[in-house]
């Protein structure tokens, strides 16, 4: 079946439709409040099985969505959870046409929203050790790879589903699936949907980031958990609605790279109801 009717058929669905189709990879709930609190009590659901261990363990997260991150730092410092035995791999980062990161001083940069969203707002005496917070950068990114496999994979990989199905700046292109760490060019669709849902950028494309820096699809799909999110961020605003039901129920393939987690032994995509309500117009 072509994309394009594939896209048609679930578009027809009933929300309830959708989540029986998904076999219980799609968790549907009422209000984008309750999507974030129950990501957030995963992350720290997770961190509190680590901190009761004696090794490390090692996660990707995203830097977007951004909203989990405040609710799971008051949950970690309300329960006085101690991240030392928690490792980040940070998914991506922006880079400038001459494939270096862009600043942290960059309003974009993802290095330079992460402390005051996450790290910031903890109590120091609970953070994880300087050298257990990694981006991919230049320097590391053949590296990167090793690193996770020397710190026994990855327990779950966290992250956001883009319009064209990326996770983190893993777009469609060929091959994507068995991807490692890169460096690439951003795709148009997400540059434009970025440039335009950003508030502070009012869509000037012309100045948006063209190259980003990522962790690959391998990386991803080898964590032992996988839990992704899309939502539409307003009401005016409705661009997720069909992504995430390709991300569910779409067969697997290049165009849309997360549609390759659907066969991800332990799978959980999570969305609000607005969200996972099929478009007005089925075009």
């Amino acid at each position: 079946m072509k994309r394009s009717e594939e896209v048609r058929r679930i578009l027809a669905l009933s929300v309830e439709e959708l989540v029986q189709e998904a076999a219980g990879q799609l968790k549907v709930f009422e209000t984008l409040d309750e999507v974030y609190e129950f990501l957030a009590d995963e992350m720290v659901r997770e961190f509190q099985k680590a901190a009761q261990g004696d090794k490390i363990v090692s996660f990707i997260m995203p830097v977007g969505p951004t909203q989990p991150y405040r609710i799971m730092a008051e949950k970690i410092n309300y329960l006085n959870l101690n991240l030392k035995n928690v490792r980040f791999f940070f998914m991506d980062e922006y880079c400038d046409d001459n494939d270096r990161l862009i600043p942290e001083t960059h309003p974009l940069s993802f290095r330079g929203q992460i402390g005051p969203l996450l790290f910031n707002r903890i109590r120091p005496d609970l953070l994880m050790p300087r050298e257990q917070i990694i981006f991919p950068s230049p320097e590391n990114i053949a590296a990167l790879p090793r690193m996770i496999e020397e710190a026994g994979g990855i327990e779950v990989c966290y992250g956001g589903i883009g319009i064209h199905g990326h996770v983190a700046f893993n777009e469609p292109e060929p091959g994507v699936r068995d991807s490692d760490p890169r460096i690439l060019s951003i795709n148009e669709f997400t540059r434009t949907i970025d440039a335009t849902r950003h508030k502070g950028v009012g869509g000037n494309l012309e100045n948006f980031p063209r190259r980003a820096i990522t962790l690959g699809m391998k990386q991803c799909l080898g964590a032992r958990r996988m839990l992704l999110m899309t939502r539409n961020e307003s009401q005016e605003f409705f661009w997720a609605n069909t992504v995430l039901r390709i991300s569910a129920l779409g067969e697997p393939g290049d165009d849309y790279p997360v549609t390759h987690a659907r066969h991800h032994r332990n799978l959980l995509i999570v969305t609000d109801v607005k969200t996972a309500t099929a478009p007005k117009f089925n075009i």
